[in-house]
């Protein structure tokens, strides 16, 4: 199964929302396996469109995070280590957040931490895709696009104009998609996007 990340702020707009959903659901119907982290706003709005438990690993900083029953919860020295090069302030961190940063980082690397995401598709405030337009704004999520993108992973944030369209672009590329399959074309949907 290829997997890919479906992340992003807690304060995602209830239309940003719903098209996580309608897209996470057509990506399990291509095969696609979403990997999230059950925090409220887009991680449960991902999980919301996968019907089949085996297409979606959900990784916690602990367990009964969120009243969560997922199994993955163990936080590992090594993502500690890994998180604690990639975010700024990491010592300043609670131990809390610290999990909660480090948590990001089985979002992109999987279990084993050796099983990269294809992609990352996502919503912040800010519209970031890289480690370098991180900002405080990018919320724990700018956690888990900086090490995608250090990884060379690919990042689509639904902040940004035809973000689905570059996605299914790429997808189309690698033959891993029928051109419309996701979602139809951000630029014949009429539906309003955050500014």
């Amino acid at each position: 199964m290829q997997w890919y990340a479906g992340i992003g702020s807690r304060q995602t707009p209830p239309d940003v929302a719903a098209r996580m959903t309608r897209a996470a659901s057509r990506l399990e119907a291509l095969g696609f396996g979403l990997r999230s982290g059950a925090a409220q706003g887009a991680d449960a709005a991902f999980e919301a469109g996968v019907s089949n438990p085996q297409a979606k690993q959900i990784f916690l900083p602990w367990k009964g995070f969120n009243g969560h029953g997922s199994g993955l919860h163990t936080i590992s020295k090594e993502a500690m280590e890994m998180s604690m090069r990639i975010h700024p302030a990491f010592d300043s961190l609670s131990p809390p957040a610290r999990k909660l940063m480090a948590r990001n980082v089985y979002q992109i690397l999987g279990a084993n931490l050796s099983d990269p995401v294809l992609f990352v598709l996502c919503w912040t405030p800010d519209g970031c895709e890289s480690g370098q337009e991180r900002q405080r704004t990018s919320g724990g999520t700018g956690q888990a696009i900086a090490l995608a993108s250090n990884c060379g992973i690919p990042v689509f944030n639904l902040q940004r104009p035809k973000a689905l369209d570059r996605l299914r672009e790429l997808l189309g590329q690698q033959g891993l998609l029928p051109m419309g399959a996701i979602e139809k074309s951000e630029s014949e949907d009429p539906s309003p996007r955050p500014s």
